[in-house]
């Protein structure tokens, strides 16, 4: 990884990145602790809903999480706020890139068209996160059932015939309205967070990532780091990662960590 000891911070993709069979491993989990410590600023970006990622923006060592690949921007402030009958609950501040009354439409639509792929594509379910989505929408693919890549295929081009944007993660098929994704998420939260231009210093910056729905972050950082289980992706990769850690899921992510605070330190 080129010039360690100038990163500022990282972004990290959380499924099969932080985490193994669904949960944070705790290798992960202290390496976070450990790069803020350390004061590198640290965002978790992920296709997953607002309602799942907001637990989690709170209790990790994590500045933000973006959640819904760009979409909702839920910024720990680190801060402690004391409400009736609620001791020592951190302040989440939460903002959107679309508008409340653009945000109902869209939702109000990918009803429909979830309700069309589960018609017209035999096997599909939404995802179980489905409750918690406030700007796109989910089919599991891989997280509790398995779909074959031709109805991977089938549901990526239901999205698109419907004008949306459709990424396939790990686990999900992600589908939504509008041009934001992880790397406009990304820019966004910079710039809201820190007030800085992500591109001017895309140098100082890691992304740590493990799917297909990671390679335009792959292909923007320089460095971008895949965990080893991105491996099985390669072939759908337009993008690689520019480096890939030895360790898979959250070993990976840790393995990343060390050597980022390791050249910090010399």
């Amino acid at each position: 990884m080129a010039d360690k000891s100038r990163i500022l911070g990282i972004f990290t993709d959380i499924d099969d990145t932080l985490t193994t069979d669904g949960a944070i491993t705790p290798d992960a989990l202290a390496a976070l602790g450990e790069l803020k410590a350390h004061g590198l600023k640290i965002v978790a970006i992920t296709g997953r809903p607002a309602g799942w990622s907001e637990p989690f923006a709170v209790d990790w060592p994590v500045d933000a999480i973006v959640a819904e690949n760009g979409a909702v921007l839920l910024q720990n402030t680190h801060r402690i706020v004391l409400e009736p009958n609620e001791y020592g609950r951190k302040k989440l501040l939460k903002s959107y890139q679309q508008s409340d009354v653009l945000r109902s439409q869209n939702f109000a639509c990918m009803q429909q068209i979830g309700q069309r792929i589960l018609r017209e594509v035999p096997g599909t379910l939404l995802a179980q996160d489905s409750a918690g989505r406030e700007t796109d929408m989910a089919i599991d693919h891989s997280e509790f059932t398995h779909l074959p890549p031709e109805k991977i295929d089938r549901v990526v081009a239901i999205l698109q015939s419907e004008g949306m944007m459709a990424t396939v993660s790990s686990i999900h098929i992600n589908g939504w309205f509008g041009a934001h994704n992880k790397l406009v998420g990304a820019r966004w939260a910079v710039r809201e967070m820190w007030g800085r231009d992500l591109d001017a210093e895309m140098g100082n910056w890691v992304f740590v990532g493990d799917s297909t729905n990671d390679q335009l972050m792959f292909e923007a950082f320089n460095n971008s780091v895949g965990v080893a289980n991105v491996q099985r992706f390669e072939a759908q990769l337009a993008h690689l990662p520019r480096y890939i850690t030895d360790g898979e899921r959250g070993a990976g992510f840790a393995e990343v960590a060390r050597a980022v605070l390791e050249a910090q330190s010399d």
